[in-house]
Formats: C-alpha cells, sequence, structure tokens
C-alpha cells in the first residue's frame, strides 16, 4: 500500500516515513503544499497524511482537489491545531479522521489500516476474489484456504489487481503504485512484466481462478 506524507516538519517527516516503511507501505514525502498539490494531482495512494499548516497554502486545500478530482485516497489530516472548528472543517470537507499532534505512531498505523479499510476495503479486513483471500494487514495470501508465500512485490502486485478487479490497469500507473514515484527515473519498465510472469506462476500453480492478462502496449488486467 501506498502513502504520501505532506508535512513540513523534517523531524516528523522523517520518522513518520521510517515507521511506515519498516511496516512495508510505499511512503512519499511532500514538504511543502505545491509539491503535495503536484504529486496529488499526477499519483494514486491508498492513503495521504496532511498537515494543515504548509508552507505556500492549507493543507485543508488539498483535502478540497483530492474531493474535486474525484480521487479515492483515504485521508487523515495530522496537525498541532486540534479545534473543534479546524477539526470539523477537515471532516466536513471528506477528511477520513483527524490526528492531533502529538501522536503515538501506533495510533497513526492503526488510524490508517482503519481509513483504507473503510474506504477501499468496504471495513472488511480481508479482500476476497473468487478462490483467492488477501489480508492486506497480514500480508498474507490463502487461495482454497492454503497459504501462498509470495516476495514484497509479488504480494504488492496482487494487492493492487484485487482493488482493480477487471480493470485494465496502465503499466506506468501499476508501476508506480508498486515501486513508488522514483518509478519515473527508470529507463523501461521490463522489471514489471517479469515480477508479474513469476506472480502467474505461483498464483497458477497454486489452483487460483484468476488470471493476469496482458494487453499489448498498454498494460495489464485480472479477471
Amino acid at each position: 500500500m501506498k502513502i504520501l506524507i505532506v508535512e513540513d516538519e523534517p523531524g516528523l517527516r522523517e520518522v513518520v516515513q521510517q515507521s511506515l516503511e519498516k511496516e512495508k507501505y510505499i511512503v512519499e514525502t511532500a514538504a511543502d503544499f505545491l509539491t503535495g498539490l503536484e504529486k496529488i494531482g499526477v499519483y494514486d495512494y491508498d492513503c495521504v497524511l496532511i498537515d494543515i499548516m504548509l508552507p505556500n497554502g492549507s493543507g485543508l486545500d488539498l483535502v478540497r482537489e483530492v474531493k474535486r478530482l474525484n480521487k479515492q485516497e483515504a485521508l487523515i489530516i495530522i496537525s498541532a491545531k486540534d479545534s473543534v472548528d479546524d477539526k470539523v472543517a477537515g471532516l466536513d470537507l471528506g477528511a477520513d479522521d483527524y490526528l492531533a499532534k502529538p501522536f503515538h505512531l501506533a495510533e497513526l498505523h492503526a488510524r490508517i489500516k482503519s481509513a483504507i479499510r473503510r474506504k477501499r476495503h468496504n471495513g472488511e479486513n480481508y479482500i476476497i476474489w473468487n478462490n483467492i483471500c488477501i489480508s492486506p494487514e497480514q500480508r498474507s495470501v490463502h487461495i482454497n484456504k492454503k497459504e501462498l508465500t509470495l516476495n514484497r512485490k509479488e504480494f504488492d502486485l496482487l494487492y493492487y489487481f484485487m482493488i482493480n478487479p477487471s480493470r485494465l490497469i496502465n503499466k506506468t500507473a501499476l508501476a508506480e503504485s508498486v515501486w513508488g514515484d522514483h518509478i519515473d527515473q527508470s529507463d523501461n519498465l521490463d522489471f514489471v512484466y517479469s515480477q508479474i510472469k513469476n506472480l502467474r506462476k505461483k498464483l497458477k500453480d497454486a489452483g487460483a481462478e484468476a488470471e493476469i492478462q496482458a494487453v499489448y502496449g498498454i498494460g495489464y488486467k485480472m479477471s
């Protein structure tokens, strides 16, 4: 799962990033309003953590932009401003949660999991597609109730396909979701094909009722 942190305080931004990366999230950061605005406009995330007080603008305007673009990111406001008015304003604009600084990282992790579960999984702990059952929080996959061992990127790919069933996914969008925004610097995306090839074989060998199809020149879809 992919998270964007929009926070201008370097120390807090780094601590939160490192903590989330230990939990196997892909984490991108923005230190000001304009960078956050650019990233939200170009990339997709599972969850965005937004500080209200930012250089060049307000985090509330970032919430407005996500809603204007009709994007599906879970939004959590993290801010030292703990007034009722700020909290109500953020939630009224469409934020999914509000966490006042200072906060415990364990609570942040729980809030993120809960927000993503509500937004992406209809409140369920598991995602099911035919005979495949995936637990995003436990990072486990079961096929016909038997556990399937996947490496980190194989799991991330399967997760992305599972939350986008039957949807044609552009190869670049898939790579950005699983490998992060720095994928822009890559000369080619051959490594995506390699990981998908391995994932296909494991799914087939395990008897999964799903097929990852390549659409020439565009990308992939799972059916």
